[in-house]
């Protein structure tokens, strides 16, 4: 396969994880925290029964870390190597794959520290229920750091919906594609919303 033909080829790739199976999870993962807006009791049931699922660590392993390992160095590698343009084409496109980058990096870094808080601290031993996260936010750097976290991470997502439409051949005609940027904004409101929601509801 020519390098041209392969990179292509990994970018599709790229791409459709960060949907399927990434943002399929994403979704679900905010949502299990979203029932700590009816009560702890509603947060720990439904925690646990993703936690007692069976074949979860083949589960997790086939849906979520080795997608994720894979979106994210080849994502790492995409946004060290593209060449931004927003100085010469200052266009909301440009600024959107700029963003795309950026918020990239950020939802890297934060998906190591809210694994290594939260699914190394249970393999350890502790129980992940709503009083551990809610000791968690007991600190304003915490809570300022998830805020963070979670608007790029879902902007990340959000944004890469458009990108995954274009690269998969979804929207090729203009209005297609402005029809999919707004898609792509609501579901970034939408999914803010549950996400932010759900961290206040720790609080």
């Amino acid at each position: 396969m020519a390098s041209s033909e392969k990179s292509f080829a990994l970018r599709r790739l790229h791409s459709l994880l960060g949907v399927i199976p990434l943002g399929v999870f994403l979704i679900q993962h905010l949502v299990i925290n979203h029932f700590a807006v009816n009560s702890p009791e509603a947060f720990n049931n439904a925690s646990d029964f993703m936690w007692n699922l069976p074949f979860k660590i083949v589960l997790e392993t086939l849906v979520i870390y080795l997608p994720i390992l894979f979106h994210a160095v080849y994502g790492v590698y995409i946004a060290f190597t593209s060449k931004n343009n927003v100085t010469h084409y200052s266009t909301f496109r440009n600024w959107m794959f700029l963003l795309q980058r950026i918020t990239g990096i950020i939802a890297f870094i934060f998906i190591a520290i809210h694994v290594w808080q939260t699914r190394v601290q249970a393999a350890l031993g502790h129980h992940i229920n709503y009083d551990m996260m809610a000791d968690l936010f007991n600190s304003p750097i915490n809570v300022i750091g998830y805020v963070i976290g979670i608007v790029s991470v879902i902007f990340h997502f959000s944004n890469g919906l458009w990108s995954f439409a274009v690269s998969w051949g979804i929207t090729q005609s203009d209005r297609s594609q402005k029809i999919m940027a707004y898609v792509s904004l609501g579901a970034f409101l939408v999914i803010t919303f549950i996400g932010l929601r759900a961290l206040f509801a720790f609080m």
